[in-house]
Formats: structure tokens, sequence, C-alpha cells
């Protein structure tokens, strides 16, 4: 579920970047981005469900992953404090910062997941 699930914060953080750049853009992206950060909830459970069953090599990967995406929450959450106290303009360049972290964190994790052996197949 985890790879369906990250496309709620990533689809709303992406889209939010792309009204950044138009003139009128302002009040979509301020939500875009509050929801992108409600929908890491469910997508962090249930990459916390697959990270459980990774064997060690691959878990190690799967916890760099997870604190990319810590620091990709954080800078959002700077983000949208910027944008509702009004500074949208820092709350554009916390939001740049943010998708390179997820940027980071997307290579990260499709390296666990579409990397690994599946079971019963030998290693590449």
């Amino acid at each position: 579920m985890h790879p369906v699930l990250v496309q709620v914060p990533i689809g709303c953080w992406l889209s939010a970047t792309v009204l950044d750049a138009t003139p009128t853009g302002r009040a979509a992206s301020t939500v875009l981005t509050a929801v992108g950060l409600v929908g890491i909830a469910p997508a962090s459970l249930a990459g916390l469900a697959d990270w459980a069953d990774l064997p060690p090599e691959q878990a190690r990967v799967g916890l760099a992953h997870a604190v990319t995406n810590v620091a990709a929450a954080a800078i959002y959450s700077a983000s949208l404090a910027a944008r509702m106290r009004g500074h949208h303009a820092r709350g554009k360049l916390w939001a740049l910062g943010g998708l390179t972290a997820v940027a980071v964190s997307g290579a990260l994790g499709g390296h666990v997941a579409y990397r690994r052996p599946m079971s019963g197949y030998p290693a590449a």
C-alpha cells in the first residue's frame, strides 16, 4: 500500500509547486501543502509495515528513506507555517527544499522497492 499512498503527499506538493509559479495560486498551494502533510500519516504507517519485512541490507536503505521523509515533512511544515504567516515567498522557498528532499527520498524508496530480490528469485 505504501507506493500507492505516497501519491497523495507527492501529488499535493508537486501541484503546490506548480501553482506557486502562477500569480493566483497562493491559497490553493497553501491548502495543497497542508493536505500533503496530512497524507503522510497513512503513507508512513504503510511504509513502516513494509520496512518491518525487509532484509537487513534493504532495511538500512529503508531507514535512510524514512529519515529523508522526516526531513521533507519538517521542511514542508516550515513552508506551511511561512505561508500561514503571510510569508508566501519564504513558503515557496521552503517548498522547493521540501520537493528536493522528496526527490531524494523517492530515489531511496525506489531502490528499496525495485532493487531488492523478490522471494524465490535470485538477486540480479
